[in-house]
């Protein structure tokens, strides 16, 4: 079965490539790759990746190889095109003054060969930028990509620290976007206030997806929210539930809350249940 090394890019962006020539290669180690337009500069984060991990290409689609492990010469210009972005992003802002827009630049990257140059940016809305990009190729003389990002992605490329005090999921060991929905939330009955289960992209926590597995599985065995049980000869319906605290939350008709175990509330008996009868 045919393996893949994955790498990613300078982008953060993954890749997977062949390596035919059998270069003596390490984890981690920087190399240069072939790219549609030239080469470009990555870091190895995969010696063994599956064609099943990367999915199987069309028949169309090229397929490219590493070339070489990155030498002395590679580290030294890698090491100043920092200067150069930076330099891009000043005319960049520059040029974008005279256009009716607003747009905000997020990073600037130089593809590694300098045959292009992406500019990184959010904005609200769609915008026509044709003429933009014509004149920003007039004046660095290389292809030039806008790619226009979202909340997550601008974090992703920002980083910075959650409220768990480690490094964003997105910017550290995170490869991809998961989605994450409101109903992670209620099933771990974190809806009570979405400010405090957002991040500083503004969409929901990423580390919601992770424990969604447990609180599924550990969900098993509780009722249905919205269950109407009969509780201490009164009318009573299923509030919330808490798998780690093993709690069963009943309201009644006057409103008033308490807190069963799992096995208090399997002697109760059950009145309805929601999406078969009304409580």
């Amino acid at each position: 079965m045919q393996e893949y090394i994955e790498v990613e890019f300078r982008t953060g962006r993954m890749g997977y490539f062949l390596n035919p020539d059998e270069l003596p290669l390490q984890p981690e180690e920087l190399i240069i790759v072939e790219v549609e337009r030239g080469e470009d500069i990555a870091q190895i984060v995969h010696m063994a990746a599956l064609r099943e991990e990367r999915g199987v290409p069309d028949a169309s689609e090229r397929v490219f190889k590493i070339s070489r492990s990155a030498n002395s010469s590679d580290l030294e210009k890698l090491s100043n095109i920092g200067y150069e972005e930076s330099k891009a992003s000043n005319t960049f802002n520059d040029i974008l003054l005279r256009y009716p827009f607003e747009m905000k630049l997020i990073e600037t990257v130089y593809q590694f060969d300098g045959n292009k140059l992406t500019f990184f940016f959010t904005a609200d809305g769609r915008i026509d930028f044709r003429t933009f990009v014509r004149e920003l190729a007039t004046v660095f003389r290389t292809r030039i990509e806008l790619h226009q990002t979202t909340g997550r992605d601008e974090a992703k490329r920002l980083g910075g620290f959650g409220m768990c005090g480690n490094q964003y999921c997105c910017s550290s060991f995170l490869k991809r976007f998961n989605q994450v929905t409101i109903k992670m939330a209620k099933d771990q009955n974190l809806t009570g206030n979405l400010s405090k289960i957002s991040g500083p992209c503004g969409r929901l926590l990423c580390c919601l997806n992770f424990e969604e597995d447990f609180y599924m599985e550990a969900g098993k065995d509780y009722p249905i929210i919205g269950t109407c049980v009969e509780h201490k000869s009164k009318k009573a319906m299923v509030l919330r539930i808490d798998v780690l605290a093993h709690k069963i939350f009943l309201v009644h008709d006057d409103q008033i809350v308490i807190d069963l175990t799992l096995e208090e509330f399997a002697d109760l008996k059950i009145l309805s249940v929601p999406d078969l009868e009304p409580c």
